[in-house]
């Protein structure tokens, strides 16, 4: 069973930082993408940053300059590092990722059970 457990919520000031983790596990032959998404409460899901295997990175303008995403391909772990965080930061953050169990089957997207981040003012 592939299963991605996330891992760092929790309570922050505004300006402070916060450390988010992922690992997945399972029967999985490749990982070519491993994201972050968060939701606000009334808001929609929303892209936060993402990493390919090969090294690209893309950030949401919103977060970019403050949080950095980082992969170990070999462990199949993501880390979110959040700096200066704000209020608008927010939600609940959910891991995700696409993911083949074969060279040639089909990607598939899995998403973790998410984990909640508050930043107070």
């Amino acid at each position: 069973q592939v299963q991605l457990v996330e891992s760092g919520g929790g309570f922050v000031q505004a300006g402070g930082a916060l450390r988010l983790s992922c690992a997945a596990s399972g029967s999985i032959y490749t990982i070519p993408t491993m994201a972050w998404y968060r939701q606000a409460p009334g808001n929609q899901r929303e892209f936060v940053a993402r990493a390919n295997v090969t090294g690209e990175k893309y950030y949401a303008d919103s977060v970019a300059g403050r949080f950095t995403i980082s992969r170990d391909v070999a462990k199949r772990t993501v880390v979110l590092q959040m700096n200066n965080v704000r209020p608008e930061d927010t939600g609940v953050y959910y891991c995700m990722m696409w993911y083949q169990t074969g060279a040639y089957t089909r990607a598939r997207d899995l998403w973790g059970q998410g984990t909640q981040v508050t930043v107070s003012s």
